[in-house]
């Protein structure tokens, strides 16, 4: 069976009936079988709010949750990234429905490309001040108390969380395309190091771009290919990775 491996990131989804959602909705139920995707990966942020196992968030996304479990029905092969706006997944989408969750990046084989996957929250060292929020949130203090305290209290925290995230990663966000494409650029290269890979899909920065990059040692000259999936204020689009077409597919 040849791999189909579809990737979406930073939809910021705060309904189920906004216009966003239904276009994801849409798309999702578009496929019917593996002969259409076999890997479905998404790089976080796809809400604009998810914390563990409330069933507030599972009432609010119930639609969208419908049809990932649809496709996780027909064999699809579901993977989730943590975000920033998106914590705690193992509770639901993992141990309830057998999604693979990540909290660091990956790397895959599909179709023969050695594919490195991550959110992307990590790739600026020097963003202090988020890396610590990162580090804390994550702490077994927070994990153990965010499917514990009452629905009503973790939303208010989630909501004061979430825009104290905005407020950590805005200013690299708000800097020049130019440089925000070096800081992925230098990470890329930095990571490639460690583990080569052949394409690089990550999220977070919301600036959509496909770009290929000289790696590794001038004189070998290999290139592999960087991108990020922006985000879907402007536009919807996911990337793909199949026979047919490695590149972006427009939704709208």
């Amino acid at each position: 069976m040849t791999d189909r491996a579809y990737f979406i990131s930073d939809l910021h989804l705060g309904s189920s009936t906004e216009p966003n959602s239904l276009v994801l909705i849409k798309f999702l139920g578009s496929f019917h079988g593996l002969d259409q995707i076999t890997h479905l990966f998404l790089l976080g942020d796809i809400f604009d709010l998810w914390i563990a196992n409330h069933d507030y968030f599972k009432k609010k996304y119930a639609p969208i949750v419908n049809e990932l479990i649809r496709l996780r029905n027909i064999g699809v092969k579901i993977h989730y990234f943590e975000g920033n706006h998106d914590l705690y997944l193992e509770h639901f989408f993992g141990h309830e429905l057998g999604f693979k969750i990540y909290r660091k990046a990956d790397n895959f084989l599909i179709l023969g490309y050695r594919v490195r996957v991550e959110h992307g929250d990590q790739m600026n060292p020097y963003d202090y001040g988020y890396r610590f929020l990162r580090w804390f949130l994550r702490t077994y203090l927070m994990e153990w108390l965010a499917p514990r305290l009452p629905e009503w209290c973790v939303v208010w925290l989630g909501q004061r969380m979430s825009k104290v995230s905005r407020r950590y990663t805005s200013k690299m966000k708000a800097i020049s395309e130019e440089n925000t494409q070096k800081v992925i650029h230098k990470h890329a290269k930095r990571v490639w190091r460690k583990n080569p890979f052949d394409i690089m899909v990550s999220g977070h920065m919301h600036m959509l771009f496909d770009t290929k990059l000289l790696v590794g040692e001038e004189t070998v000259g290999e290139i592999a290919r960087v991108v990020n999936l922006g985000a879907w204020f402007d536009r919807a689009r996911v990337f793909t990775i199949t026979s047919g077409l490695i590149g972006f597919r427009d939704l709208n």
